[in-house]
Order: structure tokens, then C-alpha cells, then sequence
């Protein structure tokens, strides 16, 4: 029996082994692997069958050692071996029947792969075959081109060596003809070049200074034409009064027997008034007239009403001055309040210091150039507030620009510290009082003493030269007009050829008229400009000047 199975399984191992062995190395591999297992299981069936002829031999001899009922067992034991090695012995054959057919699966899937292999080797031969071939086209062309490129080579660099040659004697040529023109022009190359970079400068200044004189002449007028709109549609609305009654300097007397009433015995009146409002009472030869001097207007307010009553009333004494004084003072300080609560009212001016509106009320008694100062600052206020309105801003910006124009002159009337322009007093006022930034750099910057941060501060400078300008707003004596104009001429002849100044139009406009052959249209413009500008650094005017630059050449011949 177990020569049968060893045939059988020789059989497979032997037609497996002569099926394959035709393929290639890899088969062969594989199929000695086989082989070493199929003599590998014979080797153990060979152990098994020599082992069981070992048991049975034993059993055979213990078999006779013992009775005869002990040769049934053994009989039957025998017989369960037997049927445990066949058992083993169809097990291992299973096994090696199926590791047998798992070997020639394998074997088979491997020799799909190698033929896959082979198939994708000869496929890169070819590619690699005719890839050398392009390499070795793109090698011989390459070769040609690079001979070509070694002939163009040699032929640049000749080209080359004659251009060094030519430039070589360019150089010298030119080196000849530079030496020869500096000879004839008296001048170095580099003094020449100098000389011709200052002619484009100045050349360049020029066209500069012409096209910037074009743009400003555009930008004055299209500002002019719209400024003039805004401003006549904003002083078309405006309706101030123009008459505005001064404090009393000059008391008017219904007789000169009153003088003496005035003064009283050994000038005890006189003295007592004096002493009390703080003024000067001057009793002259001028008939029915007594002057009252102080640079307070409030003062001479509070003098002129106690004169009033006194003499109205007829008991003229210290006593009755003094009582008198007490009670125009309090009526003064009542009726600034209310002036200064009435102009907030009319304004819609709200959330005022009380400090503040009886600063307003003051300026009802303060006059500025013979222009009442509260009036002034209401005139103001309004432009501004139009002015903003025809700009398109914001009802915020248009509540803003009217309490800074009402409140720009505020400096005005305070006491303190008198030495300081009264724009930036008036906002150092305004701003220990919790005012609006807005407002305080409005207030600041209207005479230019600080620079302008917001859109308000430069509609409420205008407004303010807007009605300081008006007709009839504004006087000043005769002696400082002609000062004025004395220093507006003299102002221009430190300028180099500035022959002769006119101040015309009651000093609104200043003509110069400049030397032609000194000055060039360009320095016209510069002159103009500087002027302008030293006018507005060194002057106190009302509204702007206008500056002109005339520079003319005549020439003259004569037929005879």
C-alpha cells in the first residue's frame, strides 16, 4: 500500500517536474523546491513505515511473551494503527496533492508576469533603440551647428578687433577735435557741460515757474468766480443793521452852568465820579460838551448814565454819585446778561458758560475799527452759518461754524493777559469753558496765529473779512491810513529792480512796476508772489490786497 502511494505521489512530482522543464529559470526554481518537499514527504512516510514494522515487532514479541488473551488486543490494536497510519497517510497525500496544485498555480501566475515581463522589455528596447537613434540625429546636428558657430565665432571676432581698431582712432579723433573746441571756446569740456546744465535749469525753472503761474492764474479764477457766487448768494440773505450807536465819549450838557455842577466845590464831584468809574472826566472851554477818556467802554458807559441821572435828578454831591454809581453798575451787569442770553436766544447758541454769555453781552459796548463788536460777531455768524449751508456740510459742521464766528473776538473784551494776540486768548477762554475743538481752532487760527485743523476755521476767517470788508463797516483815523499806506509802498523797494510802488484804491491794490532789462517775466511772478506773502507776515489790513507786477519795454526810434 505504501508503495502504491509512494508511486503515485513520484508520479505527480515526476510529470509535474517533466510538464515544466521546458520553462525558464524561474520555473526550475520552483520546481526543485517541489521536489525537495515531495522527497521530503516520502522521507517521513519511510520514517512512519519503519517505525510502525518497529511497534509491530515489539508487539509480536510481547505478543508471545504473553497469554493468549493478550494476542487479541494486540490484534486489535494492530488493527486501530493500521487504520491511524492509513488515516496519517491520506492526510499527507491530501496535502501533498494540494501544495501541489498551489505550486503549479503559483508557477503558472509567475510565468504570466515573466511573459508580461518580456513583453515590456522588448517594448523599452525598442523605445531605447529608437530613442539613440534620434539622440544620435540630434549629436550630428548639434556638431554641425557648433562648426557653423565656430566659423561665425572667428568672424565676430574679427569683426571685433577691427571695431577696437576703428574705436581706438574715433577716440583719438575725438580727443583731437575736444582739445580743438576747447581751444576756440576758451573753456573746459567740464565747464561747458556746467554751463549748459545751468541754461536747461534755468531754461526748466522758467517753462516750471510759467506752467505753475497758468495753473494759479486757472485755479484764482475758477475760485474767484465760485467764492463770488457763494458770497453774493450768502450777502443776498444777510440783512445787519448799519448803524450802530458808540459808546458816549462826548456827554452833551443842556447848559455850561451844568460844568460847574460836574466839578463841585474844590472838585469833589468831579473826583468822586472820577474815582468811582474809573474814568476821565475832561471840563474844557468847549461849550455844552465835557469829554469823558477810558479805554473802558464799559466805563464810560457806567459814567455817562450816572452824568445822565445826576444832572436829571438835580442833586448833584459825592453822595448821591456814589449811590447813583451802585446802581448803574448793577443795571449794566443786568443788561450785559440779558444781551448776551437775547444774542444766544437769536443764534440758537445752547449750552453756554454763564462766564461766556456775559463776554457776549460785553461786546455790545466794544467797538473794533468804529464797528460795534457784537454786531460785528452776529454779522459773522450768520455768513458763516449761510456759507456753510451753500458748501453742502452737515447741520453739525453749519451749528459749529456759527458758535465759533460769534465767539472769534471773544479775546476781545477780557481783561486777562493783555499782552497776547486776543485770537488765541479768546481761545484759551473758550477752552477752559469745555468748548468744541472744532470751535477753538476756529476761534485760534481766524488771524493765522495757529495753523487750521478743521473745514470751519477758514469759512469763519472768511465770514469775519466778509463783513469787515462790507462798506461803511469799518473806519480808521487819517493818520493811520496814510501810515498804511506808507508802509504798503515802501514794502516792495527792498526787492531788486522795483523802480516805482503804487498803493491805489484806498490801499486795496499795490502796482509795481519793475526795471525790463533787470528783471525777467519770471522773477515778475516771484517778486509778486514774495510780496504778497511779506504783506501778510509784517501787516494788519482789513479784507486782501492786491498785488501787480507790471514790467514793461518800450522801445523808441525816430524818423527824421
Amino acid at each position: 500500500m505504501m508503495s502504491i502511494i509512494l508511486s503515485v505521489i513520484g508520479g505527480i512530482a515526476v510529470g509535474a517536474s517533466i510538464g515544466y522543464a521546458g520553462w525558464k529559470m524561474t520555473v526550475r526554481r520552483h520546481r526543485r523546491q517541489m521536489e525537495a518537499e515531495v522527497q521530503a514527504h516520502q522521507q517521513r512516510l519511510a520514517d512512519l513505515e519503519r517505525e510502525a514494522e518497529e511497534k509491530a515487532q515489539a508487539l509480536t514479541q510481547k505478543a508471545r511473551r504473553t497469554l493468549r488473551e493478550a494476542e487479541k488486543r494486540y490484534n486489535k490494536a494492530a488493527q486501530q494503527a493500521e487504520k491511524h497510519i492509513k488515516e496519517k497517510l491520506r492526510q499527507h497525500i491530501q496535502e501533498a496533492e494540494n501544495y501541489s496544485q498551489q505550486v503549479i498555480q503559483r508557477a503558472e501566475a509567475h510565468l504570466e508576469e515573466a511573459e508580461k515581463r518580456n513583453k515590456q522589455v522588448l517594448e523599452l528596447e525598442a523605445q531605447l533603440n529608437l530613442r539613440q537613434e534620434q539622440i544620435q540625429q540630434q549629436l550630428s546636428s548639434l556638431q554641425r551647428e557648433f562648426e557653423r558657430l565656430e566659423q561665425q565665432k572667428e568672424t565676430q571676432e574679427q569683426r571685433l578687433r577691427e571695431i577696437l581698431r576703428r574705436e581706438e582712432a574715433l577716440t583719438e579723433k575725438e580727443q583731437q577735435i575736444e582739445r580743438r573746441l576747447e581751444e576756440l571756446a576758451g573753456m573746459s569740456r567740464e565747464e561747458a557741460v556746467q554751463q549748459l546744465m545751468e541754461s536747461l535749469r534755468q531754461e526748466a525753472e522758467r517753462r516750471a515757474q510759467m506752467r505753475i503761474q497758468q495753473i494759479l492764474e486757472e485755479m484764482r479764477l475758477r475760485a474767484t468766480e465760485e467764492s463770488q457766487k457763494i458770497i453774493a448768494t450768502t450777502l443776498s440773505r444777510v440783512g445787519v443793521e448799519q448803524a450802530i450807536p458808540h459808546s458816549i465819549t462826548t456827554f452833551v450838557l443842556d447848559s455850561d452852568e451844568q460844568k460847574g455842577r460836574i466839578i463841585g466845590r474844590e472838585g469833589r464831584n468831579i473826583r468822586t465820579l472820577e474815582n468811582l468809574t474809573g474814568v476821565e472826566i475832561i471840563v474844557d472851554d468847549t461849550p455844552g460838551t465835557v469829554v469823558i477818556s477810558c479805554y473802558d467802554p464799559i466805563r464810560r458807559e457806567i459814567a455817562s448814565r450816572t452824568l445822565q441821572r445826576v444832572l436829571a435828578d438835580g442833586r448833584v454831591h459825592p453822595a448821591r454819585i456814589e449811590e447813583v454809581v451802585k446802581k448803574v453798575e448793577q443795571e449794566m451787569e443786568q443788561e450785559i446778561r440779558e444781551i448776551g442770553h437775547k444774542t444766544l436766544l437769536s443764534l440758537d447758541i445752547r449750552g453756554v458758560a454763564p462766564a461766556i454769555r456775559d463776554l457776549v453781552g460785553k461786546m455790545r459796548f466794544r467797538f473794533s475799527f468804529g464797528q460795534n463788536l457784537l454786531h460785528h460777531s452776529k454779522e459773522v455768524a450768520r455768513v458763516a452759518a449761510l456759507i456753510c449751508a451753500e458748501l453742502g456740510l452737515p447741520r453739525e459742521k453749519i451749528k459749529l461754524a456759527k458758535r465759533a464766528a460769534l465767539f472769534h473776538d471773544i479775546g476781545k473784551v477780557s481783561d486777562e493777559d493783555p499782552e497776547k494776540p486776543h485770537a488765541l486768548l479768546g481761545m484759551e477762554i473758550l477752552k477752559r469753558h469745555g468748548e468744541h475743538p472744532e470751535v477753538l481752532n476756529a476761534v485760534g487760527a481766524h488771524h493765522d496765529e495757529i495753523e487750521m485743523t478743521t473745514i470751519i476755521s477758514p469759512i469763519v476767517q472768511i465770514a469775519d473779512a466778509i463783513s469787515g470788508a462790507r462798506p461803511g463797516a469799518r473806519r480808521e483815523t487819517v493818520e493811520k491810513y496814510i501810515q498804511r499806506i506808507q508802509e504798503l509802498e515802501a514794502l516792495p523797494k527792498k526787492f531788486a529792480g522795483v523802480s516805482q510802488v503804487y498803493a491805489i484804491q484806498a490801499g486795496r491794490e499795490l502796482r509795481i512796476i519793475v526795471d525790463s532789462d533787470k528783471l525777467s517775466d519770471t522773477d515778475t511772478d516771484r517778486i509778486a508772489q514774495s510780496v504778497a506773502e511779506e504783506i501778510q507776515k509784517t501787516m494788519l489790513y482789513p479784507g486782501q490786497i492786491k498785488v501787480i507786477v507790471i514790467r514793461e519795454r518800450r522801445s523808441t526810434a525816430y524818423a527824421r
